[in-house]
């Protein structure tokens, strides 16, 4: 995938069980992130971030979209507990994570696992990507993302 290429439509289940497709945001732009898991250190310090920032985006009329591995009711519990002012996908079959190629063979402690690499794309109000960011650092991730809208 590449900077131009059309994002790939993607349907998945919402923190709150409902469908979602991600073509039902055109005509806006869109931050899809894709994160390990919920509720752990650096999945919360980069959706804190996001979440500060949610009314900068907003006046970008930008959405904010995350994406995990973890089930719909995990990712309610994560949304709730930060209070979490955005979508949260539940990519139980990793669809959405291969389709945009962050499902990928990772070094945990030696052992090699598959996993989901911390990555982000900016999708414009045509559906084409305009920016990916590959194996992102949680941290000032969010600041680094709205200085390039």
């Amino acid at each position: 995938m590449k900077v131009g290429d059309k994002a790939p439509d993607i349907k998945l289940r919402t923190d709150s069980g409902e469908e979602f497709k991600l073509s039902s945001l055109k005509g806006q732009r869109v931050v899809l992130y894709f994160y390990p898991r919920a509720d752990t250190p650096g999945c919360t310090v980069e959706a804190c971030e996001f979440r500060d920032d949610i009314k900068k985006f907003a006046k970008k009329d930008t959405a904010v979209v995350g994406v995990s591995p973890d089930k719909p009711a995990a990712q309610a519990k994560f949304k709730d507990k930060y209070d979490l002012p955005f979508t949260l996908l539940a990519d139980e079959e990793k669809t959405a994570a291969e389709a945009y190629g962050v499902w990928k063979e990772k070094n945990m402690y030696g052992k090699k696992v598959m996993g989901i690499e911390r990555s982000t794309f900016i999708i414009g109000a045509d559906g084409k990507i305009e920016k990916i960011y590959g194996k992102v650092k949680a941290k000032g991730h969010a600041a680094e993302v709205l200085a390039e809208l």
